[in-house]
C-alpha cells in the first residue's frame, strides 16, 4: 500500500448562498468553485479522488505538495471572494493526513481518508488541520508554518491524536508557530494529573470530580450545570471521562466552541467532541466573536486541589 497524503476540501456557506440565490445559480457557482479546488491538485501533481457535492476528495504522493498546496487553495480562494457581499461567500476548511491508502476503481480507502475526513469537519472556516503523520513528513523546503493544537479526541481513534493548524495568512505571527511535540497526557498545569474539572459561568460554578461524570450542560433543570440563554439548547454539551481525560461533546442544535488558554483559534463543534487538554473556555450556541455569547470558562483540578475541595464540603 502506498502513502499517501489524502486531503479533504469542504465548502461551508452553502446554505445561505442556495437562499440567496436560488438552486440553480448556486450549484453552477458551487460546482465552479469544486472543480477550481480539483485543478490545484492536479496542476500540482495531485489526483482527484473524487467530487462529493461541495467537497473534493484528493490525493498526493508528494507530502510538500499536498500541504503548499492546500495553502496556495486557501490563499487564492481568500483573494477570489474577498469582494463578495457575505451571503452568497463560500468558506473553505481542509482537513489533511497521511497514510498507507488502498486504491480501489480510483477510490481511496484507509485510516489517512478517515482521518482527512473528521479534520476537515473540526476545521473552522478558512483553516488547515493536519495530523502529525504530515508535520513528521515536511520538509525543510516545504516552508510551511503549523503550530500544534495539542491532543484531541478524533471520532474512530481510540486514543488522542495530536493535530496541527497550517498558517496560511501571511500576517500570523512567527511566536504562534511550532515543531511537532510528542503526545502528553493531560495535566493540571504543574504535572499532575488533572481529577475534576471545574466549569463557571456568571456567578455559577461548580466542580466535578471524574466519578461524577458524565455530566450535561444546558439551560434545563435535568442539566447538571445550566446555562440560562436561549441560544444554548437544552442538553447542549456533555463532559465525559475516558482513559483519565475530559472530552467534550457537542448534543447541541447549533454548535459548541472550544479556545484553549494562550490561544485565539476556536475549536468548532457540531455533533463532534473535543479533548479538553488544559483549562479554557466553551462559547455555547454562537461563537466567541458574537457579543454576549454565552461563554463557559473551565479549569482542570489537580488531586492535591481536589481533595482540599472535599475536607471544606466535609
Amino acid at each position: 500500500m502506498p502513502d499517501l497524503s489524502i486531503a479533504f476540501v469542504d465548502l461551508t456557506g452553502s446554505v445561505s448562498v442556495f437562499e440567496t440565490l436560488g438552486n440553480d445559480l448556486a450549484t453552477q457557482t458551487i460546482t465552479r468553485l469544486t472543480q477550481w479546488v480539483g485543478s490545484k491538485a492536479v496542476e500540482n501533481g495531485g489526483q482527484v479522488v473524487k467530487m462529493l457535492g461541495d467537497g473534493v476528495l484528493m490525493s498526493f504522493a508528494d507530502n510538500n505538495k499536498a500541504v503548499s498546496t492546500m495553502v496556495q487553495i486557501q490563499q487564492e480562494h481568500a483573494s477570489r471572494s474577498r469582494q463578495l457581499p457575505d451571503l452568497v461567500k463560500l468558506q473553505v476548511q481542509i482537513g489533511v493526513a497521511r497514510g498507507p491508502v488502498v486504491v480501489v476503481d480510483g477510490d481511496c480507502f484507509g485510516d489517512a481518508v478517515n482521518m482527512a475526513s473528521r479534520l476537515s469537519d473540526l476545521a473552522g472556516p478558512e483553516q488547515i488541520l493536519v495530523s502529525d503523520a504530515v508535520i513528521r513528513g515536511l520538509s525543510s523546503r516545504a516552508g510551511a508554518r503549523f503550530r500544534s493544537l495539542g491532543p484531541m479526541r478524533i471520532k474512530g481513534k481510540a486514543d488522542p491524536c495530536e493535530v496541527f493548524r497550517i498558517e496560511w495568512h501571511a500576517e500570523t505571527p512567527s511566536e504562534f508557530l511550532t515543531i511537532p511535540a510528542d503526545l502528553h497526557a493531560m495535566t493540571s498545569g504543574d504535572g499532575d494529573m488533572a481529577q475534576g474539572i471545574e466549569l463557571s459561568w456568571l456567578t455559577s460554578r461548580q466542580v466535578f470530580a471524574m466519578k461524577d461524570l458524565p455530566i450535561h450542560i444546558g439551560r434545563v433543570p435535568e442539566a447538571q450545570f445550566v446555562v440560562s440563554d436561549p441560544r444554548v439548547s437544552r442538553l447542549h454539551a456533555r463532559i465525559d471521562a475516558r482513559s483519565g481525560s475530559f472530552v467534550l461533546e457537542d448534543t447541541s442544535s447549533y454548535g459548541t466552541w472550544v479556545r484553549f488558554e494562550g490561544t485565539d483559534h476556536a475549536i468548532v463543534l457540531r455533533r463532534q467532541e473535543c479533548l479538553l487538554h488544559s483549562n479554557g473556555e466553551i462559547a455555547m450556541g454562537a461563537p466567541f466573536g458574537d457579543f454576549g455569547s454565552p461563554t463557559i470558562a473551565f479549569r482542570m483540578i489537580d488531586g492535591a486541589l481536589m481533595l482540599g475541595k472535599k475536607r471544606l464540603r466535609a
